[in-house]
């Protein structure tokens, strides 16, 4: 069960609920890679989220604010600090869970090529009311300093041209491996049902 790292697509999954499902995944030590956090989404309004962050930016050391907290402005670096309240980080097991951990803006090398799985529990289209607002954590990042939206947009664009491509040419290659199937089927009737009988 835990033997292979699960790719997590975060496009339009709600936060918390994601990061608990990860969170409660990592503790049993499952590997996890979160990909396309830019487009995971939050509920509520970005009015609201961005007041919210900036209550939260208000939070810091008063002698000496560079020791911390720190406010991550990236959305994968956001989904990292989220998930890493739900382990217990300050114990050996927590920071074990956090190192099985990777989260990433958009779908980088070589994740792009690997398949990628969803949490239904934590899917917007399920989870939110129909007509209620949301935000786009790209969006919220992007409003409170992150740099690199159109960055991001361009890889992304380039990415997906690529990935059509790979797939209409895996298309056309299972259509002709069901064709020669299709093609043997009678020449290997004999062998089959020798096989059949076999428990093959």
């Amino acid at each position: 069960m835990l033997e292979n790292t699960k790719i997590i697509d975060g496009r339009d999954h709600l936060l918390g609920r994601l990061a608990s499902v990860v969170a409660k995944e990592l503790l049993a030590g499952q590997k996890i890679v979160i990909v396309r956090c830019d487009e995971v989404c939050i509920s509520g309004s970005l009015v609201r989220n961005r007041v919210k962050y900036a209550q939260f930016r208000k939070k810091r050391m008063n002698t000496n604010p560079s020791r911390g907290p720190f406010h991550f402005k990236s959305p994968a670096r956001m989904v990292w600090r989220t998930i890493r309240g739900m382990v217990h980080q300050k114990s050996a097991r927590g920071q074990d869970a956090l190192s099985r951990l990777s989260t990433f803006e958009g779908i980088p090398h070589p994740y792009d090529k690997q398949k990628r799985v969803v949490v239904p529990a934590a899917l917007r289209t399920i989870r939110l009311k129909v007509g209620r607002d949301f935000t786009v954590m790209g969006d919220l990042a992007h409003s409170v300093g992150w740099k690199h939206k159109d960055l991001l947009k361009k890889l992304e664009e380039k990415r997906k041209v690529q990935s059509e491509a790979f797939f209409q040419k895996k298309k056309a290659k299972d259509l002709l491996k069901q064709k020669a199937i299709a093609a043997a089927e009678s020449d290997l009737a004999n062998a089959s049902s020798v096989l059949e009988a076999a428990g093959y």
